[in-house]
């Protein structure tokens, strides 16, 4: 990723829809995850499913969020593995409660709570090339954060030009409504935790680095998630 100007950037995750660019322009959801994932979509009981969340519940939790400044839609739970809905899990951790906990290799991103729990989300993560691991901090938080796109993203797609001085927040924004700015050492990693808007993602290991939840999920975790949280990433 890249900085401009202190704004929020996603330069680790590669294509983009840039709006008004016709039917030549790669989607949003190419850009997000840097190669095309087929995942057939997931048929759920009426009842209630493995993790003892019934579909109505996860609908519910996972519904609109009119009061945003740019109002979010429902996310298709149909198309999410239950076992990455949003759940208060048990954990056992040495880590201070409020810590992070990124684990790539299960798709999961844990907050760390009191007596040995833990706020668990489903997680889309980097593609095998792109993962990374070790202890951060959030150095940086942004709602509907401006998206510029990376030198090498405008090389190859010339008509991202026009967002070379940034896209502002919205819903085509690839950075969605909430962004966690992992930092290192007083140094900007390049790598985010981000609101993702594709439900299909979540579960699968396909962006170019950075860590997305769903709107909903990362709206929660933003919300309870001060500048200086520390974030350890697992080891895939």
């Amino acid at each position: 990723m890249i900085m401009d100007g202190g704004k929020g950037a996603a330069g680790a995750m590669d294509e983009v829809a840039l709006p008004g660019l016709g039917s030549s322009a790669l989607s949003r959801r190419s850009f997000l995850f840097g190669s095309a994932i087929g995942i057939g979509t997931l048929g759920l009981a009426g009842c209630a499913t493995p993790d003892g969340m019934s579909l109505a519940e996860a609908e519910k939790l996972y519904g609109p969020v009119p009061t945003e400044k740019f109002p979010i839609p429902a996310a298709d739970v149909s198309k999410v593995n239950p076992k990455y809905y949003r759940r208060t899990v048990r954990y056992e951790s040495k880590e201070a409660p409020g810590t992070i906990i990124v684990d790539p290799s299960n798709y999961y991103v844990y907050r760390v709570e009191d007596e040995g729990s833990a706020t668990r989300y489903g997680a889309n993560v980097g593609r095998a090339g792109f993962l990374w691991s070790g202890d951060a901090y959030v150095g940086r938080k942004a709602e509907w954060a401006t998206w510029t796109p990376p030198k090498e993203m405008i090389q190859r797609q010339p008509e991202a030009a026009k967002y070379a001085r940034g896209m502002p927040g919205g819903l085509d924004n690839p950075l969605g409504a909430r962004t966690l700015y992992l930092y290192q050492n007083g140094a900007y990693t390049l790598y985010t935790i981000y609101a993702s808007s594709d439900p299909e993602s979540i579960g699968t290991g396909v962006t170019s680095g950075c860590v997305g939840l769903l709107s909903q999920d990362m709206i929660d975790l933003y919300a309870r998630t001060p500048v200086k949280t520390k974030v350890v990433v697992l080891p895939a």
